[in-house]
């Protein structure tokens, strides 16, 4: 397929606000390229190379993106600089520009043709290499038509967002194959263990929606980790699961830990691996990754050596909780202290002032097998097989979650007792029998956490929708107040509990006006359900997760979760019939970078909450 002909269903895109709309164009879009193309445009329209977890950045920015036009169409760069201040979109100003300044050289490349060449760009790593970059990219410029050139600039610089997610995506290979969205259960399944939509795009095609079914996990491709379901007393989560393993529940940072030991004398030449140790015959490649799929391998250095130092196997995919431990004192340390090891600079220093202890408490593949449909029991024992330590807390970096086995419900409560008075989030219950499922939120983990007990004073993780611009004092930060929504899995759309507008610090407020720079869109995104009576003045894709408190959660007819609406006799208005949720006196509690747009709290999970609080 030419390039040309992917910007018209991008395009296409860009222009509607219906999800149903905008599965239907990408199934189109989907059911034109072959096998070779899919996999590559997947990651064009999400505006990347490769997944989100293959750490290959563009590495420019929009003074770069200038560059490369004025160079293109012998421009001066003050003149595009000033009409950029008119339009304020990169590609926009672009297209302008191309129409204005069209070169001869115009060329209707093919998507896999801009694609190596954009990959070209990325990869490049040598003195001088922003002049090569612009270089390339200037001479796409050149080539392309006016439109392809608006979405192609904005890839480099991460500003493409065409408001779907990758639940979009599925539903639309889905209509691709069957003219429904019949089939997204099965393609759901396989991308909880892969979660590359090029890959899964690449098996469709190649195979068909049979090849799906020998989707296994791979080393260094991150499973999509499982989630808790929440009660509130020992006595539902006996009545609910019955005999189970309590662990404690621990606040630091979820990783999942990909490990793999070669042979020295069989893969000398391979890069970024270090010895395990100066004698050894073998060396041993780690990769660390959040919650959000992000390879944060960088940050926790000492998290690896441990790592390298204490498993015992060839190949292994576990999960664990790093937190912050005191050297001197060997208490672990709040998460607030924990925080301050995800950095990017200053890593060693960090690591040296709050090193890290790594709970591990689930295992998903070991030595070519995998674990995911093991019971819980059987994974916990192969795991503690596996990690060989000193038994000494201050040597030792890798620890294996105590477990005590119950069915007695008081026990369970003195448990939770337990670990709160030792300054712990509280316990989570394991179903013994209960297997892994990527991406789930099930009740083979049932989480018991310290304020599930009061009314509401359990925190509710929310994504940043929009904002309103300040006033008076706020004039400065350029945020007044901003409207956050919980996640309607059957919908796959993000409904409204809040517009916040008090709570915040300064460095707060000014953290989430930086934040939100780089998200911003025109028009309301496709996956958003918003009431007039919220609406922002500036909308931002979905990406920035927070945590808030809340003192309750009442009932308004403003927000969308979980309001039902009827249609009026005359079928063409619609009334509220039962209002949404909505949370009140709501607050931020923290920025939450680990968690992905789709992993705040649900729809499901706020009614749940709705319904304790009465009882």
């Amino acid at each position: 397929m030419k390039f040309s002909k992917f910007a018209y269903f991008v395009e296409q895109i860009e222009s509607t606000s219906s999800r149903l709309s905008i599965t239907y164009l990408l199934a189109e879009l989907f059911k034109k390229l072959d096998k070779d193309e899919i996999e590559k445009t997947v990651y064009l329209l999400q505006g990347r190379l490769a997944p989100l977890y293959d750490s290959i950045e563009f590495g420019m920015a929009e003074k770069m993106i200038g560059r490369a036009v004025s160079t293109a169409l012998q421009i001066d760069k003050k003149t595009f600089e000033k009409e950029f201040k008119k339009i304020g979109d990169v590609g926009r100003v672009t297209e302008y520009f191309k129409k204005q300044f069209n070169s001869l050289e115009k060329k209707d490349l093919s998507i896999l043709e801009v694609y190596d060449n954009l990959y070209k760009l990325a990869v490049v790593a040598k003195e001088g290499s922003q002049d090569v970059k612009v270089q390339i990219l200037a001479k796409l410029i050149s080539q392309l038509d006016s439109l392809s050139c608006r979405y192609l600039v904005r890839i480099p610089i991460g500003v493409l967002r065409l408001g779907f997610s990758d639940m979009t995506v599925l539903d639309a290979f889905s209509w691709m194959l069957k003219g429904n969205k019949s089939l997204r259960p099965q393609i759901e399944k396989a991308y909880h263990v892969r979660p590359d939509l090029g890959f899964i795009s690449r098996i469709i095609k190649t195979v068909g929606i049979d090849g799906l079914k020998n989707v296994k996990p791979k080393l260094f491709t991150p499973i999509l980790m499982m989630r808790a379901e929440r009660l509130s007393s020992g006595k539902e989560i006996v009545e609910k699961i019955g005999k189970c393993a309590v662990e404690s529940k621990y606040d630091g940072f979820r990783l999942q830990i990909h490990y793999k030991k070669f042979q020295e004398t069989t893969h000398k030449k391979q890069t970024n691996i270090k010895f395990e140790n100066p004698n050894s015959n073998y060396q041993a490649q780690v990769k660390l990754y959040s919650r959000n799929l992000e390879d944060v391998s960088f940050m926790y250095p000492d998290v690896i050596d441990g790592v390298k130092k204490e498993i015992r196997a060839d190949e292994v995919i576990f999960e664990g909780e790093a937190i912050g431990f005191d050297p001197h004192s060997g208490n672990f340390l709040p998460f607030q202290e924990t925080s301050q090891r995800k950095r990017k600079y200053g890593i060693e220093e960090k690591a040296k002032e709050i090193p890290l202890k790594l709970f591990a408490f689930e295992l998903l593949y070991v030595n070519g097998e995998k674990y995911i449909d093991i019971p819980f029991s059987e994974r916990r024992k192969k795991l503690l097989s596996i990690i060989k330590t000193t038994g000494d807390i201050f040597k030792d970096v890798l620890l294996t979650a105590p477990e005590e086995i119950t069915d007695d419900a008081k026990k369970l409560e003195l448990l939770f007792d337990d670990a709160i008075s030792k300054g712990l989030e509280g316990i989570i219950a394991k179903k013994l029998t209960g297997v892994y499922k990527p991406g789930a939120r099930e009740w083979n983990w049932i989480k018991f956490k310290r304020s599930y007990s009061s009314k509401i004073d359990d925190t509710i993780d929310c994504l940043v929708m929009g904002y309103d611009y300040g006033k008076g004092k706020r004039t400065g930060f350029g945020i007044g107040a901003f409207l956050v929504g919980v996640y309607d899995e059957k919908q796959d759309k993000f409904l409204t509990v809040a517009k916040i507008g008090t709570g915040l610090t300064d460095e707060e407020w000014r953290e989430l006006k930086v934040k939100s720079q780089k998200l911003k869109v025109k028009s309301k995104p496709a996956l958003y359900d918003v009431d007039k009576m919220v609406k922002c003045d500036q909308w931002i894709s979905p990406s920035i997760v927070v945590e808030i408190k809340a003192d309750e959660i009442t009932r308004s007819p403003v927000h969308t979760a979980g309001r039902k609406m009827k249609s009026s006799k005359s079928g063409k208005a619609f009334d509220v019939d039962v209002p949404g949720f909505a949370l009140r006196f709501p607050r931020l509690q923290r920025f939450r970078k680990d968690k992905r747009p789709e992993d705040v709290t649900s729809l499901k999970e706020l009614e749940k909450m709705f319904a304790k609080q009465s009882q």
